[in-house]
């Protein structure tokens, strides 16, 4: 097992924001369900704050963050829209947040379990720390609106 440097946990985080920042915009248009959008926006702002943190705090320590390729988004996006246009009911959007959620928290707990502790910077690992919570959380809700 490799270890993970702090740059490359940041990373994770920063690229996790993004993730669901463009599949939240994606699917956004696709549901009437005001309850569906409401929970969409409310995480959408969560993924933005977190972003946000993770951009400064690279910006701090210049390093540099990468976005996601033009060929990545259009297959999330692809994917989205083949989805929903099959069933854009609330529990099926549910269903498609919480796998994407799952990646997410998947990726985040690697990175962490893989992390040096060695030099670990402590702002980086707490801000993983935080996004892994709060999809943890998000993916709770989304079993929720599932039933």
């Amino acid at each position: 097992m490799s270890i993970k440097k702090s740059e490359e946990v940041l990373a994770e985080v920063h690229r996790n924001c993004l993730y669901a920042l463009e599949s939240i915009s994606d699917i956004l248009p696709e549901t009437d369900d005001t309850e569906l959008k409401e929970e969409l926006l409310r995480q959408h702002e969560e993924y933005e704050r977190i972003s946000s943190q993770a951009a400064l705090l690279a910006r701090e320590r210049s390093i540099e963050l990468k976005n996601p390729s033009p060929i990545k988004k259009a297959m999330m996006w692809s994917g989205i829209k083949m989805n929903t246009m099959k069933d854009d009911s609330r529990a099926h959007i549910a269903e498609m947040m919480v796998q994407g959620t799952v990646m997410g928290v998947t990726a985040l707990r690697a990175s962490l379990g893989e992390m040096s502790e060695a030099g670990a910077d402590e702002e980086i690992k707490k801000l993983a720390e935080e996004l892994l919570k709060t999809e943890e959380k998000f993916e709770k809700k989304w079993k929720e609106l599932i039933a």
